[in-house]
């Protein structure tokens, strides 16, 4: 099984510390530092060893900043949607759907955003979608391990059967007249997000139940599409702590 490189301190700890498989770790000769002591302890309490190698080693391995150290995991499981509706002991009120998104940096940045909202998992088509790579990893600062990732054959095949579990399908574009601020996120619903050169295709327009917009300037016509999915998903947020 293909294996995958993480590096920096925070995602590798955040890994180990969701209970990921570290395959291998390797650590920078003389690293000292607040950060380093604190990956070292928690090496020491799961019981994973690491190997000392020189800098040169890990500029091999990536040429990202490492902050001397890099590991390599076993991918992030995969679910499907139907194995995460199933889960009867979740309180899944909410998903983000992501169409057309292909940069690992705007996926690793909604997975963050999506996590730090509370959002039950994300869902990614089979194809015309971001690998799931160390960028995502390092982008997401390890949030991609604290979120159920599911992927469908088809994003129509999701809306169906998220709408057979009652849930409310909203898609994102600035060709409505209904702003997000109008909408009851109280309820289950999947939220639509898709690539900014594009945006969301006809077909799952079609079949949204809702279409909604974030206020902007004349002077903008767009947000980055992690931007707007944050922008949207404190809308929810809010609603939430309201009550």
């Amino acid at each position: 099984m293909k294996k995958n490189i993480i590096y920096g301190m925070h995602p590798v700890m955040k890994a180990i510390q969701s209970g990921q498989h570290i395959d291998k770790i390797f650590v920078q000769k003389n690293l000292q530092g607040q950060s380093f002591y604190k990956l070292k302890d928690l090496l020491e309490t799961h019981s994973i060893a690491y190997k000392i190698v020189p800098i040169e080693k890990l500029h091999r391995l990536t040429r990202e900043n490492h902050q001397g150290v890099v590991a390599f995991v076993s991918p992030v499981k995969i679910w499907t949607l139907e194995e995460l509706l199933s889960k009867e002991t979740q309180n899944i009120q909410s998903f983000i759907l992501l169409d057309g998104i292909t940069d690992p940096r705007n996926f690793g940045a909604i997975i963050r955003t999506a996590v730090a909202a509370d959002v039950s998992g994300v869902i990614i088509s089979e194809n015309n979608s971001a690998p799931i790579n160390e960028d995502v990893v390092k982008t997401s600062a390890g949030g991609i391990y604290n979120i159920p990732i599911a992927r469908s054959k088809h994003l129509l095949d999701a809306i169906f059967l998220l709408k057979s579990y009652d849930f409310k399908i909203f898609a994102a574009s600035e060709k409505s007249n209904t702003l997000i601020y109008d909408v009851n996120f109280k309820e289950k619903f999947g939220l639509i997000m898709g690539s900014e050169g594009k945006g969301i295709s006809k077909n799952l327009l079609k079949n949204s139940d809702q279409i909604i917009k974030i206020p902007m300037s004349d002077k903008m016509q767009s947000l980055n599409v992690s931007v707007a999915t944050g922008v949207i998903l404190y809308e929810y947020v809010r609603q939430h702590i309201k009550g």
